[in-house]
């Protein structure tokens, strides 16, 4: 019944949510300023944006990679939990493997900082240092489909954190899930996010949670020894285990390490000096990352806390701990806060690449244009519709996002650190050998690191991304030829080519002689071109009654009357359209259809009415010389 119950309401919740979407978006203004806030004016732009003190910027910009920890380790060990108990010590070799990647990972990313002071991602780094743009657009295309895969990850683990404390609300985690998308949807066009500082607290509590929580368990073994009752067997190798199997645990736990880039892309909005202060906020991001992986790692060992899809390792130790007190609450509710922030974080992320690959001419330059709070708007709508799929078509279930996820990010690391290698050898400069080797290591880590993933996780999902990343920078090549053969076809000589005047006939389009119709015929009257009106009738009785009023009317300009025996509308028009393309007297050099359109006052009306002049402008569109002009008639009650 409770799992009948959730569907109805996410189904229900679904739908009202695009309602509301659409609703907010369209004519009504005043519920759009609600929710999303007053238009700001483009010289605002700059203004949003402060420096900040680089250990300020740590909880800021560490929010994506430090909150993975809640999920890493387990996502790990979770991938031998068939091996039974004598396997749960494998959290320890692992997440050890791990913590010594993210050092890699955090040095070769220090050498981009160095490299690229005003700021460089993957796809900067690829871009300025390959002549091709293929590798470009892969690093691109794997950060893009990494950052989606963020948000359905992290939003997902926030709410399983929050179902483990409170079993009741597990039936309703894809409908929380999606709330929880759509309420960072409203918070990043209204343009909060850029009001960082806000969010560095929420960070700075789940840290200092994670650190307490260490703490406790090294006091607790103090107390009741370093091996318990719980403690599995350290060194035993179960039967079943094989070398597939720890690479594609130690693959899942390496979704603990997305998020590297972000300070990497951010060196601009640090106080001076902006290079020494993001490597000291990269030294400090992995020895804290590193600290809380491995101790978090050891006491889930400790305790022999076994992975549970309705309660998570993290709210499993933390109860073994505090129970269900009020330290237990704010460990839970931290973690859950610095997983939306960092589902939050690609909500800035993704539209700022989408939109800097949009400006390059490879995806479509909507997603450059800022929204009226100046955030890449279609961006933020394109990653939380994608995101929303995502979460309902896997339930919300983290576990079951792992295996497509991370694989994308290491990708644009090896893309990144084999562009470095390229720039190195180029420019050269101070211990550029040294920097050099770093990227090397780098290079050669992060690509073995990539196909282990492609190859342990293929079976379990990983394929579809290996299949999306080609698609995507398929598509982004059809983008680019798109716009450059527009660009090839709309180029004049201006010495050659100069406007002049066409003979144009206009075609009113009337259904009778009333305001609207009026309206409409004056209006073409007015542009001094030939005017035809068209009537289309249904039967003979039609057609000499519009006729007789028409005469009545005075004969404001000539009027065609056309029958249609099927009731249709639209191949009368196009008859009469080949007609007047074929005349004797000559083709006129564009023929102008007007079509006049009543709108009324209140929204729920435009149900009541046929919505005639969408579908004629919908169909005319095809024909390549026929204009097409509306003119409205506001319609008073």
């Amino acid at each position: 019944m409770h799992m009948h119950l959730s569907s109805v309401v996410e189904t229900v919740f679904i739908i009202l949510a695009l309602l509301a979407i659409w609703y907010s978006f369209s004519n009504f203004t005043n519920i759009k300023r609600v929710f999303i806030g007053r238009p700001m004016r483009t010289k605002e732009l700059n203004a949003q944006h402060t420096k900040i003190f680089w250990m300020l910027a740590l909880p800021i910009l560490s929010a994506d990679l430090y909150s993975s920890v809640a999920y890493g380790p387990e996502s790990g060990i979770t991938e031998l939990l068939s091996l039974g108990p004598a396997a749960k010590w494998f959290i320890l070799p692992i997440t050890i493997a791990t913590v010594v990647l993210l050092g890699i990972l955090i040095i070769s990313y220090i050498m981009g900082v160095i490299a690229y002071p005003s700021g460089g991602g993957a796809y900067a780094i690829a871009k300025d240092n390959f002549k091709k743009s293929w590798p470009s657009l892969i690093a691109s295309s794997s950060l893009l489909v990494d950052y989606l895969l963020t948000v359905a990850v992290s939003v997902s683990a926030a709410v399983e954190a929050i179902s483990s404390a409170y079993p009741a609300v597990a039936p309703f985690e894809t409908t929380l899930a999606i709330l929880c998308v759509f309420l960072l949807v409203i918070i990043n066009l209204r343009g909060v996010a850029e009001s960082a500082v806000v969010f560095a607290w929420p960070t700075f509590i789940f840290m200092a949670c994670m650190l307490f929580l260490i703490i406790t368990g090294f006091l607790d073994e103090l107390q009741h020894g370093f091996v318990q009752n719980a403690t599995p067997p350290f060194g035993t190798f179960p039967q079943g285990i094989t070398t597939l199997l720890i690479l594609k645990a130690f693959s899942s736990a390496c979704s603990a390490l997305t998020g590297i880039e972000t300070i990497s892309n951010a060196v601009p909005i640090f106080r001076e000096p902006k290079q020494k202060s993001a490597i000291k906020t990269y030294i400090a991001l992995g020895i804290i990352t590193g600290i809380t992986l491995i101790g978090f790692s050891y006491h889930l060992y400790v305790k022999g806390i076994t992975p549970d899809p309705k309660n998570t390792m993290l709210s499993q130790l933390a109860e073994g701990y505090f129970g269900h007190g009020v330290i237990y609450q704010i460990i839970i509710w931290s973690t859950f806060i610095v997983l939306i922030l960092a589902a939050n974080s690609t909500f800035t992320g993704f539209p700022q690449l989408s939109a800097i690959v949009a400006s390059d001419g490879y995806l479509p330059r909507a997603l450059t244009n800022r929204g009226d709070r100046l955030g890449y708007s279609n961006g933020i709508l394109v990653l939380a519709g994608l995101a929303s799929i995502l979460i309902i078509s896997f339930h919300a279930q983290t576990n079951a996002l792992i295996p497509l996820y991370a694989i994308g990010v290491f990708l644009s690391f090896t893309v990144a650190q084999i562009g470095l290698l390229r720039r190195w050898k180029r420019v050269k400069g101070p211990n550029w050998q040294l920097k050099f080797t770093i990227n090397f290591i780098g290079s050669v880590i992060t690509a073995v690191v990539a196909m282990i993933f492609s190859i342990t996780k293929f079976v379990d999902g990983a394929w579809v991304v290996l299949i999306v990343l080609p698609l995507i920078v398929a598509f982004s090549y059809l983008v680019k030829k798109h716009y450059n053969q527009v660009a090839m076809e709309l180029k004049i000589d201006p010495k050659q080519t100069r406007p002049s005047e066409h003979r144009i006939i206009s075609i009113v389009l009337v259904s009778g002689v009333h305001r609207v119709v009026n309206n409409t015929v004056t209006f073409a009257m007015s542009l001094g071109t030939e005017v035809i009106a068209v009537y289309v009738g249904f039967d003979d009785d039609a057609i000499e009654k519009m006729e007789s009023k028409w005469e009545e009317w005075g004969n404001p300009c000539r009027l065609v009357t056309l029958k249609s025996s099927y009731r249709s509308i639209l191949e009368p028009i196009s008859r009469f359209i080949q007609t007047i393309e074929r005349w004797e007297g000559g083709k006129p050099d564009h023929i102008h259809i007007i079509v006049p359109q009543f709108i009324p006052k209140r929204w729920w009306h435009h149900i009541l009415h046929n919505q005639s002049a969408l579908l004629l402008r919908a169909w005319l569109f095809r024909h390549k010389d026929v204009i097409i002009t509306t003119v409205p008639y506001h319609l008073q009650k």
